[in-house]
């Protein structure tokens, strides 16, 4: 590997009218979407990308835990930057880090992220070394200093509606990507109560995959809601939790 190569990663976005809301403000849909991308870029630029992982180890990186936590949301037409950089990673999981600037280099977004390989045929996870991943360096810097742990509801939790995975939801993984996901959790609430509330931090749990055909239930704890946390997971038809997320709000 070539060690004049530079283990943090920076991309620039201009934040356009497909990435936005009613409210002309970043949704995090697209936000985990800027994410993904400028993973996919900085691994390769690693010599770990894509193509190489699918050709000569047939696995795929896939996400399977993202803290995010939000001082500002960007804004339409605005041009944000996203730095990331890995840190060492432990027998089944890589750890990755982003931070998000404004033009002027304050810090908008802070986030943390936990991903493994999967074996493209199988469907089966595999260890780390694996691919023998090597890094120039290694960073212990953490954008939150958190430990991603265990996501549980408060007890109450209801359903808010189903939604049947199609070829729109579907990423080159062949399941339904992260980003839809965020989008799903975001439906389960009225417009008129994003126009009330914003988020804080989302927190989101990947734990089976959901393919093309298969339904979605989605469901919402709001018991919590006096203290600013919202819990929301979403089942499949052989009622497998397929996710867990939880969000913590606060008023506009």
């Amino acid at each position: 590997m070539n060690t004049n190569i530079t283990i943090r990663y920076k991309k620039r976005f201009h934040v356009d009218l497909r990435d936005v809301d009613f409210m002309k403000q970043l949704k995090l849909s697209s936000l985990f979407s800027y994410f993904q991308e400028v993973a996919s870029e900085a691994a390769d630029s690693l010599g770990f990308g894509i193509d190489r992982l699918q050709k000569e180890f047939n696995v795929a990186w896939v996400l399977v835990r993202m803290r995010v936590e939000i001082i500002r949301n960007p804004n339409w037409n605005e041009t944000i930057t996203i730095e990331t950089w890995p840190l060492e990673p432990n027998r089944l999981e890589f750890h990755r880090d982003f931070l998000v600037y404004d033009e002027r280099g304050n810090i908008l977004i802070r986030a943390i992220s936990d991903w493994v390989i999967m074996d493209i045929d199988q469907r089966k996870l595999k260890r780390s070394e694996h691919i023998g991943i090597v890094y120039p360096e290694m960073i212990k810097e953490r954008a939150i200093d958190k430990k991603l742990s265990r996501l549980k509801d408060f007890g109450n939790l209801q359903e808010s509606y189903k939604k049947v995975i199609g070829y729109s939801d579907i990423d080159i993984n062949g399941h339904l990507n992260n980003s839809n996901y965020v989008d799903y959790i975001m439906d389960c609430f009225p417009v008129e109560e994003h126009k009330k509330y914003k988020t804080k931090a989302i927190e989101v749990h990947f734990l089976h995959e959901l393919l093309p055909g298969e339904t979605l239930t989605l469901r919402r704890d709001v018991s919590a809601f006096n203290s600013h946390l919202v819990y929301i997971d979403g089942v499949n038809g052989r009622e497998q939790t397929v996710f867990k997320a939880q969000l913590e709000i606060e008023n506009r």
